[in-house]
């Protein structure tokens, strides 16, 4: 069994793509499938079942914000956004489609495998607390941090049908 982290990289810029690529296998890291649109990132999920998935905002066919809405809704994984805008309202409709993570273009390569492992880690958190505590109707509290060190509050509730609802909640720090 391979224990490597499988990462989806979705990104239409072929020298960002490779670049990542090569950032991620230099840290032991599988990227089992490249996209160049946000329905291929889609189609690619479902197929290879990455373990993370690394998704460019604007993507032609489908931007990276609607492909991270589809990827969680089937099955939730850690999804990083990589962007070059900081836009709050686009930053909003990302961590309400599942985006644990922001790298920001152009982004420093010792950023990216922090980025990565955070996004993992806080996700597994977010499954372990939803065990234990989503039952309850108790919302659960996370941060989002951009590599550029904004830092967006999220709030988890799990509402009556089992859906997950993500808000983005007070900012008491910048």
């Amino acid at each position: 069994m391979d224990d490597r982290v499988h990462v989806l990289i979705a990104e239409d810029e072929t020298i960002i793509r490779l670049d990542l690529r090569q950032l991620l296998e230099g840290e032991g890291l599988v990227v089992c499938a490249e996209a160049r649109d946000g329905q291929e990132a889609v189609d690619l999920a479902r197929e290879t079942q990455p373990d993370v998935a690394i998704l460019d905002m604007k993507m032609p066919n489908m931007d990276g914000i609607e492909a991270a809405r589809r990827i969680y809704a089937e099955r939730p994984i850690p999804i990083v956004m990589l962007t070059a805008y900081a836009d709050p309202l686009l930053v909003e409709r990302a961590i309400t489609a599942g985006v644990f993570a922001y790298l920001v273009k152009p982004f420093r390569s010792g950023d990216v495998i922090p980025t990565v492992r955070a996004a993992v880690a806080r996700h597994e958190e977010l499954l372990a607390s939803s065990r234990d505590r989503g039952r309850s109707g108790t919302p659960i509290e996370v941060e989002v941090r951009s590599s550029s060190g904004a830092v967006y509050p999220l709030r988890l509730r799990r509402g009556p049908d089992g859906n997950l609802n993500v808000t983005l909640g007070s900012s008491e720090r910048s």
